[in-house]
């Protein structure tokens, strides 16, 4: 089991660095959006502001993802990584390549 920790540890820990570097590339489309009427007109200054706002969405999601990653380090560290917190069997490894943060068998997760 300890291959297949660490083989899931170094793919969390690939994802969280894409989204350091997806944090990097939003931060400025994030940032405070000037009212100048004389630089940005009304219809720009809205377009912007939807844009931040798009922005802060995506960032929120990020953090969330980054959340859910970080509770499956924990998860592995405390050996409960890979097991249905339903039912207690394990997860399929192929579940868990697509989302190491899968805290749930395919057939607890659809009821």
């Amino acid at each position: 089991m300890t291959d297949r920790n660490d083989r899931f540890r170094a793919l969390i820990d690939a994802r969280l660095a894409e989204l350091a570097e997806e944090d990097a590339l939003g931060r400025s489309g994030q940032a405070t959006v000037e009212l100048d009427q004389q630089a940005v007109g009304r219809l720009s200054r809205q377009d912007a502001l939807l844009g931040q706002s798009m922005a802060r969405a995506t960032q929120a999601r990020r953090d969330a993802q980054r959340r859910a990653l970080v509770a499956a380090l924990e998860r592995i560290e405390s050996g409960n990584f890979g097991y249905c917190e339903d039912c207690g069997e394990e997860i399929p490894g192929r579940r868990l390549e697509l989302d190491p943060t899968a805290r749930r068998c395919v057939s607890c997760a659809s009821g």
